[in-house]
């Protein structure tokens, strides 16, 4: 089975607390475009990133808002911006770096919830039993472009009925293989 690879570029999920902060009592957030997960959106709001040493403007927001505000970079957006980030799986932000992110109406001040996200495959059931993986398996994925192959490791399966099968790499390692709209990953064994 092949499984479509996405670049995820940096994106910020926010609280409804943090998103009327940001933008203004009773905000609520616009949807662009929706994402290949379904009910996930890329939004028109957008913030800016502050790290010790510079920002990174026009950050887009993803929808909807969450339990938790997010920040996701990768490795070199983080060190452009003087943060460390620690490389996790969404959702586990305890410990991880701080940040401030500045809207047209506000700052918020984040404690921990920078990360560089794990790279990750979202299946479905039916798609991780055709492959013989279970929800938090770890594999290896061949990506083949026409000018660079690689074998890449450590990569989380997330198995769910409401997602997509789907590939997730930052930016960093998308420009590293050359990826292509239309590429493709398999995976080539099981942890």
């Amino acid at each position: 089975m092949k499984i479509i690879v996405e670049t995820s570029a940096r994106h910020v999920h926010v609280t409804q607390k943090d998103l009327e902060t940001l933008f203004g009592k009773g905000a609520t957030l616009t949807k662009k475009k929706d994402l290949s997960q379904p009910g996930q959106f890329a939004c028109e709001e957008r913030v800016t990133v502050v790290g010790p040493k510079k920002e990174l403007a026009n950050v887009s927001i993803l929808g909807p808002c969450r339990s938790a505000t997010q920040i996701e970079l990768s490795a070199t957006d983080a060190r452009s911006i003087g943060i460390t980030a620690p490389i996790r799986e969404s959702g586990d932000l305890a410990g991880s770096a701080p940040c401030k992110l500045v809207g047209p109406c506000g700052e918020v001040e984040v404690p921990e919830g920078v990360i560089i996200a794990k790279r990750h495959i979202h299946l479905t059931p039916a798609d991780a039993e055709e492959l013989g993986v279970k929800d938090k398996d770890v594999v290896w994925v061949k990506l083949s472009t026409p000018e660079r192959k690689a074998i890449l490791g450590d990569t989380v399966c997330r198995v769910s009925p409401n997602y997509f099968a789907a590939m997730h790499i930052d930016t960093d390692e998308s420009n590293a293989i050359g990826a292509t709209k239309d590429l493709c990953a398999e995976i080539v064994k099981v942890d």
